[in-house]
């Protein structure tokens, strides 16, 4: 049987195929996540390139928060604080600002 991430990263592919094309980038940045878990995070950074293109998502500090906890998982942490730096000054929610910038001050240490 499948580990649970494998099969989550199916389930992704099989919804962005029967969605319209682009129609929702979070299916997009939640599939990257689950192909990480899977195929490491080089592979999920590889599908997160593609959504810095949608102006839905360019900028997002959703995107930039998963960009970053996928450089963290490769073991690069200067860009993963660099990301989370980013996504915290660009979230719009005071908790979500929050735990971003403890995420980026706990790689700065």
């Amino acid at each position: 049987m499948a580990c649970p991430e494998a099969q989550r990263g199916g389930l992704y592919d099989l919804l962005e195929l029967t969605a319209p094309a682009g129609s929702n980038p979070f299916t997009t940045l939640n599939r990257a996540v689950a192909v990480a878990m899977v195929h490491g995070p080089e592979a999920g950074l590889e599908v997160l390139a593609a959504l810095a293109a949608d102006k839905r998502m360019a900028g997002h500090h959703r995107l930039l928060a998963a960009r970053a906890h996928l450089h963290e998982l490769a073991g690069d942490t200067d860009e993963a604080a660099a990301g989370y730096f980013q996504a915290a000054r660009r979230a719009t929610s005071v908790p979500e600002r929050r735990y971003l910038a403890l995420q980026a001050a706990r790689l700065t240490r």
